[in-house]
């Protein structure tokens, strides 16, 4: 192993050799050696070069992110953690500390831009690794850690949890928190094994993990223990776990004192312990045969380590203080920092703290005002700051469950929250406000924090003030697909696909989720309710800010703004809410902007692949079968409507087949062909994956499937075959591309999707700018999973896109009627009106279906 001569690396990482053949990395079915994993580590130690340099990672739960991670504390080069995925913060810090190396992670590899062949920093001795200080809000403040130090902490943690080699954690948390990272570092100090993982304790294949490769441990924050509830985890049969750690704040002392019992009759311990970034990661814990008796303390230092108690000035309880060889060096706030060598001795927590007659420690406040939750630290002042930034006059208090905050004068609290949420990385249930007409005050005029705190407790008693902004929006994704399905039956590990969501519900439920849990995640409408929580241990703390640094840039205050005023939103809602408006617009001739209505023609097909293709066939076809429903019955009702009120329209409109019964070439009688050709087209491939041969084969390749069809109808689309009835053209071809820009699961299906794009659209319509929207809307469907868009049109862009397909039916009756006040009032009114009648139609279907379904319960028993 090549080592630097100024600094010894770090003995886990250097000494990986010795323990040979043991299973070091399980990982995706496959393993590796130590001996394999040293040899990994020392080819990579080579390519970072013979000069000490400051090296940056993007650190995950991957073996490519590990052996650079290895690499780097082997031969010591300095580390800055980076939590994964490009994040704002991220970005950051390279900005902020110039880094000599970024190794970043893309398709499943570690990837190194190496900046400079020597370095620019002057790095101290001693420095081994800077971590961001959990999740704290403020400065890009970073914890200089020692090499020594954190070999002392990983030895301390491998000998109170008497970790031995046959031992095998799984990474329940990711390598950029000091707390997942002491998991990985204590478990290779003893030649143990690491079953790499990102699944949550609430995906069922978490678990067979846990059986499959004898999962002996597992890292927990106060969170897990919510979603271990939900995954039933009390009756599962596990018989390879030994032990539960949980850290990353305070964990309620009767869930301490039940999961520890539980333990006991499972055979099994549970070991709470207490720790900070500024300590590496672990300064007590406590044993677990006392946990039962003592759930409220954290327990005892951990070995080498010491406790003291300082009094504090005005104050009863007295600073927890400690002291250890796992102390940091200090603080750095900017790349001259790095230079800097221990400049603190002793650790003061900020914690108050107390020592029982049993020697126990136990925490009973705080000197700051700082809470920490699901294992974020979070300044109260600073969110006082941050609410100034945003023009609002608030007082904010907190506990380790919550923050809580009053606010001055009229505001959007649901958004503001929202807003909260997202800048401190917190979920958004944590981020409650009421508005107040006064904040409440002391005699001496400071703010009145404990009645800002009884302020929620108020809210929890009545079920909710006015002025709180959760009030009636107290949504889980359960409620969520409730309302939104119509159904009362949902449970833990239904889906929005199972439940029998399609793209008429799909954006509601989107737009609900995207406030319960502030990042609606990829591919949600899959996941089982259970998996729906906030972004807590699902991806675990990062130190990631979603706000960004307020260290006074200007670019990091251009970023907060722009967070502010910006939020992503999915592409296919806003091509939706987007393409309405531009239909209806062209139709009324305020603008002329031709092409959207073939872009929804795609995301039609796109969308009818995330939602209608899972599940058995009988299954799959009944789901055909609501789909098509819900767009036949509300637009034949506009139809038949307009038939009978209007000498327009003919039988074959009111029957959707004026497509194939009418007469060729546009007229009057084609103003519904939209609707006619997409019923018609989900009728027959409703019936064709009803045949077993062909659902098998859709079912085996499911992205040549679609490609079939589009190939199939670009016969017609060239004239190569031609239909013997006139319509509107082909377009099967285009909803069957949009279907398999769904299913590309590979750069290289996407590029080929494209590729047909660029072959098939133009020249599609004689006008070149028609076709060229038909192509920049598809575009953005198969590249651009998400869009950035003003947070206050949020609402708006929903509301439309929901409506879209009511919208878009109702207006031929409602435009004329205001047509001479202006072009752009009879947009307006005929959008109103398209959200008016989406909003009764889908409670009258709904009530419909609820019927059916009680009815259909009440036949069966």
């Amino acid at each position: 192993m090549t080592i630097q001569p100024d600094l010894a690396g770090i003995s886990f990482a250097t000494d990986l050799a010795r323990f040979g053949g043991r299973t070091a990395i399980r990982f995706n079915g496959g393993s590796a050696s130590y001996r394999e994993l040293a040899g990994q580590v020392e080819s990579i130690a080579r390519s970072l070069g013979p000069v000490r340099r400051l090296v940056a990672l993007e650190a995950d739960n991957t073996l490519p992110s590990l052996r650079v991670y290895l690499a780097a504390l082997a031969a010591g080069h300095p580390l800055l953690i980076l939590p994964p995925g490009g994040s704002p913060a991220s970005a950051a810090l390279v900005a902020a500390y110039d880094p000599d190396v970024v190794v970043r992670l893309a398709d499943g590899n570690a990837v190194m831009d190496c900046r400079r062949e020597g370095t620019r920093h002057q790095l101290h001795p001693e420095l081994a690794m800077l971590v961001s200080t959990s999740g704290s809000t403020g400065s890009p403040k970073l914890v200089r850690l020692s090499a020594d130090g954190i070999q002392a902490n990983a030895a301390a943690i491998a000998q109170y949890l008497h970790l031995r080699p046959e031992d095998t954690a799984a990474t329940t948390l990711p390598l950029s928190y000091c707390y997942g990272m002491s998991v990985v570092n204590s478990h290779l100090s003893v030649g143990a094994s690491l079953a790499l993982t990102d699944l949550s304790v609430v995906d069922p294949c978490f678990w067979d993990l846990v059986r499959a490769q004898e999962v002996t441990s597992f890292a927990a924050v106060p969170y897990t223990f919510e979603l271990l509830g939900r995954a039933r985890f009390a009756d599962m049969e596990l018989p390879s776990l030994r032990y539960i750690t949980q850290a990353g704040g305070r964990l309620d002392p009767e869930r301490v004192r039940s999961y520890a019992e539980l333990g006991t009759r499972r055979g099994w311990d549970l070991f709470v312990m207490y720790g900070q970034t500024e300590a590496t990661a672990r300064m007590a814990y406590l044993p677990p045969d006392l946990a039962s008796e003592h759930p409220q303390a954290i327990g005892v230092p951990v070995p080498g380590g010491e406790f003291r108690l300082e009094p504090v000035p005005g104050l009863d309880d007295c600073e927890l203080v400690y002291s250890g060889p796992n102390v940091m060096l200090g603080y750095a706030e900017r790349p001259e920092d790095l230079a800097l060598g221990r400049v603190v001795e002793e650790l003061h927590t900020g914690d108050l703290a107390r020592r029982t007659d049993d020697g126990l420690y136990e925490i009973v406040g705080r000197r700051s005002r700082f809470v920490k939750i699901v294992g974020l630290r979070v300044d109260l002042g600073q969110v006082e700051r941050l609410l100034d930034g945003l023009g609002v006059s608030g007082a904010v208090a907190g506990t380790d469950d919550r923050i809580v905050a009053a606010v001055e004068g009229t505001h959007d609290l649901s958004l503001l929250a929202k807003t909260l949420a997202q800048d401190l990385g917190l979920p958004r249930a944590a981020v409650q406000l009421h508005g107040v007409q006064a904040i409440p005050r002391l005699g001496n005029g400071k703010p009145d924090y404990p009645a800002v705190l009884d302020l929620h407790a108020e809210r929890d008693d009545d079920g909710g003030t006015p002025g709180s902004a959760a009030g009636s929006q107290c949504d889980d994704a359960r409620r969520i697909f409730a309302d939104v399905l119509e159904r009362e039956d949902v449970q833990d590990s239904d889906t929005f696909v199972s439940l029998g969501g399609d793209s008429l519900s799909y954006v509601a439920a989107s737009v609900r989720l995207e406030r319960f849990l502030g990042e609606v995640p990829a591919g949600w409408h899959l996941m089982p309710v259970a998996e729906l929580v906030p972004r807590t241990v699902r991806g675990g703390p990062t130190g990631d800010v979603p706000g960004g640094f307020s260290d006074g840039r200007a670019g990091g205050r251009f970023r907060s703004w722009r967070r502010r005023l910006l939020a992503p939103m999915e592409a296919g809602i806003v091509l939706r809410a987007v393409s309405i408006v531009f239909i209806i617009s062209t139709h009324i001739g305020w603008f002329s902007w031709e092409g959207t209505a073939h872009v929804l023609m795609a995301l039609a097909g796109y969308n009818f692949a995330r939602f209608q293709l899972s599940g058995a066939r009988r299954e799959r076809l009944r789901r055909h079968v609501r789909t098509l429903a819900r767009i036949v019955v509300p637009s034949v009702a506009v139809i038949g409507f307009a038939f009978a009120v209007t000498d327009t329209y003919s039988w074959a409109n009111v029957f959707l087949l004026n497509a194939v019964l009418g007469p060729p070439g546009w007229s009057d009688f084609s103003r519904f062909w939209f609707v006619e050709v997409l019923v018609h087209i989900l009728i027959g491939v409703a019936a064709l994956l009803a045949i077993p041969a062909v659902d098998r084969a859709q079912r085996r390749w499911p992205w040549a499937f679609p490609l079939a069809l589009v190939a199939a109808d670009l016969l017609v689309r060239f004239h190569v075959v031609d239909l013997p009835f006139p319509g509107q053209g082909p377009v099967l071809w285009l909803f069957a591309l949009g279907w398999a820009a769904a299913a590309s699961a590979t750069l290289w299906h996407r590029a080929v999707v494209t590729a047909l794009a660029f072959l098939a659209i133009p020249g599609l319509f004689d006008d070149e700018y028609r076709n060229a929207t038909i192509l920049a809307g598809f575009l953005v469907l198969v590249w651009v999973p998400t869009l950035l868009v003003p947070r206050r049109l949020h609402k708006l862009v929903a509301v439309l896109a929901s409506s879209s397909l009511y919208a878009y039916v109702t207006h031929w009756l409602v435009y004329p009627l205001f047509e001479q006040a202006g072009k752009g009032v009879a947009v307006a009114v005929s959008l109103a009106v398209g959200v008016g009648y989406w909003a009764l139609a889908t409670r009258v279907m709904g009530a419909v279906e609820r019927w059916w379904r009680r009815r259909g319960s009440r036949t069966a028993s």
